[in-house]
């Protein structure tokens, strides 16, 4: 069975919107390589629909020699929007049919390495609540953000986490991976 993940750059009080407004020169050489490692397992993505129009936008004509453009745009994209219809211009991207769960159980199914979870605090909050999320890595930089949009809030249902993997980089930052505790 293949593995959905998700990861995500935090700061210490939780926020994980746009972290370019607060990730200053803690990025790492132990962050590259753990991304890279994570790339080189993923053979698939799910993106809600701004993530999708924000990375269209961009990704497709980045430089193709960028580590990222050169993953990112072969890859299979699957978009899940309530309002965009027809066919996405973006390559190898699109439209998620129906509900977003079924879609997410049955991908899990095929054959193929896993699953990214891309650009959405929205998706990671409802795959991870819908038991579909295999693993969600917070890269935690030691910064107060102080404002912005969080991926827990106040309500949310209590669910309990196992810690799957954990690593300190040189510049301070946690990256921690977690699962759901089963049982």
């Amino acid at each position: 069975m293949r593995k959905v993940t998700a990861g995500l750059f935090s700061s210490v009080d939780g926020v994980v919107e746009d972290p370019f407004k607060w990730q200053f020169d803690s990025f790492d050489e132990e962050l590259g390589a753990g991304m890279g490692a994570m790339m080189g397992r993923i053979d698939a993505g799910i993106l809600g629909r701004v993530g999708y129009q924000q990375w269209s936008e961009y990704w497709p004509n980045a430089q193709v020699d960028d580590d990222f453009a050169g993953f990112i745009n072969p890859l299979p994209k699957y978009v899940a929007s309530r309002t965009l219809t027809g066919v996405l211009a973006w390559q190898n991207a699109q439209l998620i049919p129906g509900s977003l769960e079924e879609f997410v159980a049955d991908l899990k199914q095929g054959d193929g390495g896993d699953i990214g979870v891309f650009s959405s605090i929205s998706l990671v909050r409802q795959l991870l609540f819908a038991g579909l999320l295999d693993s969600l890595t917070l890269i935690v930089h030691p910064v107060i953000a102080g404002s912005g949009r969080r991926l827990f809030n106040d309500g949310d249902p209590l669910t309990r986490l196992e810690l799957q993997s954990s690593e300190q980089t040189s510049k301070g930052n946690m990256i921690l991976s977690y699962g759901l505790r089963q049982g």
